[in-house]
């Protein structure tokens, strides 16, 4: 490390180095060409040996200060070439040359020409290797590994590293390298790892790495050291890449560029704000962006397929530029929603599951045709876009289940047409400040599940805490296998329209047994259930409740045959629901759920209130002639039950018999219509007679009353028909029933 005629040290950062380190590049090149292994070396300057006695002979120059061009080109050289404390004047030409191996170990270097390269063993930067410009190993060939380890590479607002179609059979190890300029590796390809733990890159301006279809053997490696964590300032472009392993980025910090490309308004297609870009990708392991995983930038990851699991874990991709507090603040202007995505994963393909428990995302997570064939879990994640649609995800697809417990959203989450395997569980999560439409600024739900189908349950019910959503929950003609549970929720806001919109609803179960009654609109019309779990807070919804066709098979608790308290009780809740407008469908579906569990009696009385208020609504149409419809509803219900008490008829019907009876007998004997007839006088055939239609037992045209009586009998005429038609029209429901 010194030279022994000073004595003095050799620095080569020194950019003023000292004359007796200086030596021509031309001699270099003679002593390469005039190497013997054997020969004893070449003095100070310079020397020779071997690593290991099956290793190729070394010649090494160390702690010299190169003039000139260092020219190597088309140069074949059998023996490895090293460069110990060297500072090299010119970039050294290592095109076209085939060596059997090259080493720079604690240099500095203007730049490096190694353009169609080839090495028999590894080339290597290494021990704090500064270049001062470009490293170019375009179509470079290294039958070893690329060696960057603490190497320093500088090319501002160029390529740092210029490597298109290098092929490597081992690795590119570069561990905490430090990069300014662009790391350019476009269709690369390794037998090995990719390492770039640790690493630097600092391009603000574009790129920071371009591996544009890339094949890496093994694993792609961007994880922390011992030192510092992996940092890119600009994009990492890895489309089209190909991944034999793992892709991680565990623990890494991502900044956008600064520059934001026009790419002519078309923004559905394009991330101005990416900080990684790998659409199409293959990785056959896992992606793995978690533990503490930072990005101020959008994360593309479009038509990818990813092998195993895709983790965001612990991760935090904040595109509010710093202002996003993740939590409500009084008095001031909140951010969101913003121009940006912040997670774009549109038809990408994970063979295993999305674990993004804990993250902390602010913008927008495009997962529109995303298809992940385990679980994904968002587990105690805060999810930002405020005012927007914080998740963006038609016909995502998940054989597993999604699991959302314990969340904060700002924003709506938007997944018509999704498909999940097993469970869509929200418990305990918050939903609040969600989005606009463009057409019109009206409200979005904060959960659209329209069309939707969940192979268990879904559930948006309490925990630890309750779940709660101030906009709508949209689970319009969804199917759900199972469950769907609202238990202790609260839905809805004075700003919300609709705080349930189950239209078209099939499920097992229905639980809709709220924590406080919704503040808006619930629609269940068309909605199917076999079994119907609420409570009295459901039925008051500041909103009413629409029950159109609303068809359940029966109630979680059922009615007892002798609880007339509780039938009423629910009459008065159905009617409240219903916002005093008379719909005739849910009283008859009361009906048929009481008739199918064995409760006739019930049944009847729900029927009777449906005719009562039906009536109630024909006198309001009727106006002026309100009353008479009116009286004959009271006279109605009270005689006969609307026909569903046909028993009342019978008793009224045997009360006539008797009171007629009795008139009859306190009066004088009636004229005898025809006096050839000789009847005797019977006044309670004669009631039968009049009272009961068809029947003839031969008094009904042989007597004649004058006066009171003379109207009496055609009172019991008229009460005869009505009360006979009541009957019989009450025994052909209960054949009618009977028999189905």
């Amino acid at each position: 490390m010194t030279d022994e005629p000073t004595g003095r040290r050799f620095d080569p950062f020194d950019p003023q180095p000292s004359d007796w380190a200086r030596m021509r590049a031309d001699e270099v090149v003679r002593q390469i060409f005039a190497f013997e292994p054997g020969s004893g070396g070449w003095g100070p300057a310079s020397g020779w040996g071997r690593r290991r006695a099956t290793t190729p002979p070394v010649l090494r120059f160390s702690d010299r200060h190169i003039v000139g061009v260092l020219d190597l080109r088309a140069v074949e050289f059998p023996h490895l070439l090293e460069f110990v404390r060297c500072r090299f004047e010119e970039p050294p030409d290592l095109r076209q040359a085939k060596l059997a191996g090259c080493e720079f170990d604690t240099c500095w270097l203007p730049g490096l020409e190694g353009r169609n390269l080839y090495s028999d063993n590894d080339l290597r930067l290494v021990g704090g290797t500064q270049v001062e410009g470009r490293v170019d190993l375009t179509d470079a060939e290294v039958s070893g590994s690329l060696e960057l380890t603490r190497a320093r590479l500088t090319n501002v607002g160029g390529y740092a590293l210029h490597a298109d179609r290098l092929q490597l059979a081992g690795a590119l190890l570069a561990a905490n390298i430090e990069v300014h300029g662009q790391l350019r590796i476009p269709g690369l390809r390794t037998g090995g790892n990719i390492n770039l733990s640790g690493a630097l890159l600092d391009s603000p301006d574009g790129y920071a790495l371009d591996g544009n279809g890339l094949h890496a053997g093994g694993n792609f490696q961007c994880v922390p050291t011992s030192e510092r964590r992996f940092q890119s300032i600009g994009r990492l472009y890895l489309p089209s890449a190909r991944i034999d392993s793992d892709f991680s980025l565990r623990g890494a910090l991502l900044k956008p560029a600064h520059e934001d490309y026009n790419d002519g308004g078309n923004r559905r297609f394009f991330d101005p704000r990416a900080t990684l870009i790998t659409d199409r990708m293959q990785v056959s392991g896992n992606v793995v962006l978690d533990q503490n995983f930072v990005s101020t930038g959008t994360l593309r990851i479009v038509n990818a397929r990813i092998g195993g699991s895709l983790q965001l874990s612990g991760a935090t991709i904040d595109l509010s530029g710093g202002q996003e507090p993740f939590e409500e603040r009084t008095g001031k202007n909140l951010p969101g929603p913003y121009a940006h995505r912040a997670l774009h994963l549109d038809g990408t393909e994970v063979g295993g599951g999305i674990d993004a428990r804990e993250t902390r995302i602010a913008g927008q997570i495009r997962l529109v045709d995303v298809n992940a064939r385990g679980s994904v879990v968002l587990d105690g994640s805060v999810l930002s876009n405020r005012n927007g649609d914080v998740v963006e995800g038609r016909r995502f697809a998940t054989g597993g289940n999604l699991d959302a417990r314990d969340m904060v959203v700002f924003g709506s989450i938007l997944l018509p047409e999704a498909r999940i395997g097993a469970n869509c569980d929200l418990r305990s999560s918050r939903l609040v400040n969600p989005g606009r439409y463009r057409r019109d600024r009206s409200q979005k739900p904060s959960v659209d599940l329209r069309v939707a189908q969940i192979g268990r349950d879904l559930v948006c019910a309490r925990g630890d805490l309750p779940f709660s959503a101030y906009g709508e929950i949209r689970v319009r003609r969804a199917e759900i296998g199972r469950q769907t549970n609202f238990q202790g929720a609260e839905l809805g806001s004075r700003l919300s329209v609709t705080a349930i919109n189950a239209y078209g609803l099939i499920t097992q179960e229905l639980r809709v047994d709220v924590a406080a009654a919704p503040r808006g609109h619930v629609n269940l019309r068309h909605a199917r259930c076999a079994t119907l779990a609420d409570n009295d807070k459901f039925w008051d919804a500041a909103g009413h409740v629409s029950l159109h066709d609303f068809r359940y098979d029966a109630l979680a608790e059922p009615i007892e045959l002798d609880d007339d308290a509780q039938v009423r009780h629910r009459l008065r809740l159905l009617r409240n629901a219903m916002g005093d407008i008379y719909r005739p469908g849910p009283y008859d579906q009361f009906a048929a759920m009481l008739r199918n569990s064995g409760n006739e009696e019930h049944a009847s009385t729900v029927l009777i209130d449906k005719q009562r208020w039906r009536y109630a609504a024909l006198a309001d149409g009727y106006r002026l002639l309100g009353f008479p419809v009116l009286l004959w509803s009271w006279l109605q219900r009270w005689i006969v039950g609307y026909g569903y008490r046909p028993m009342r008829a019978l008793l009224w019907l045997l009360a006539l018999l008797v009171a007629g009876s009795v008139w009859f007998s306190l009066q004088v004997e009636p004229v005898e219509i025809n006096k050839d007839d000789h009847l005797v006088w019977n006044p309670v055939l004669y009631t039968i007679d009049q009272l009961v239609p068809i029947v003839d037992f031969g008094h009904k045209n042989r007597w004649h009353f004058e006066g009171a009586s003379q109207w009496i009998t055609a009172g019991l005429i008229a009460a005869g028909w009505i009360l006979a038609t009541t009957v019989a029209a009450g025994v052909t429901r209960m054949l009618r029933r009977s028999s189905m």
